[in-house]
């Protein structure tokens, strides 16, 4: 097995299925805000729900846990609270 490779990706450039292989090409924003080629997710057409299954869930998660803070939440602000969102950080 290969070592695994880190790839960010805003969104999907282009997507294909062939010989029962689905090809996705995934898309960075480049510095002119176009979006560019960061590397392409392949995998067996067989799988694809599987993997599309397993997106939606780490979706429904997320939701639950933003409903969840927005519950807990004091009364709005002008200034939003990062300190309370984890992983959210700041430009100095």
């Amino acid at each position: 097995m290969t070592s695994p490779n880190t790839i960010f990706a805003d969104g999907i450039l282009e997507a294909s299925v062939n010989h029962g292989v689905a090809r996705l090409t995934l898309a960075q924003q480049g510095a002119d805000g176009k979006p560019v080629a960061a590397g392409q997710l392949i995998l067996p057409l067989a799988q694809l729900p599987h993997f599309a299954n397993g997106i939606m869930g780490l979706i429904k998660q997320i939701e639950g846990r933003m409903k969840e803070a927005q519950a807990q939440a004091p009364a709005p602000s002008s200034e939003p609270d990062l300190a309370a969102v984890p992983g959210a950080f700041r430009f100095g």
